[in-house]
């Protein structure tokens, strides 16, 4: 399943602080469709019906069935750059 890093969890509670339903808002992480390879992050109130929950520390990750299979062993991170913008990165979760 996927992980979370500190720095990812604080960077999604940053960013859905500020939604509408906070207290169930995450991010989405969704494929592109059949057979792509791209993945697309966006916010989301609410997980869809057959999405997979990752919950750590208060930050909520909601993946669609094709991310959750390809991100099963990965663990999501988190930085800033000097503007402040947020940026995640996946990487191979750590043994």
């Amino acid at each position: 399943m996927l992980t979370l890093t500190a720095n990812a969890a604080q960077a999604i509670r940053d960013l859905t602080a500020a939604t509408p339903e906070p207290a169930q808002s995450g991010i989405r992480i969704s494929s592109q469709g059949e057979g792509s390879s791209s993945l697309t992050l966006t916010l989301a109130t609410a997980p869809e019906p057959a999405d997979e929950v990752v919950e750590t520390e208060g930050a909520r990750v909601y993946l669609d069935p094709v991310a959750a299979t390809v991100l099963e062993d990965k663990s999501l991170d988190a930085g800033a750059d000097d503007q402040g913008s947020v940026s995640f990165l996946v990487t191979e979760q750590s043994a």
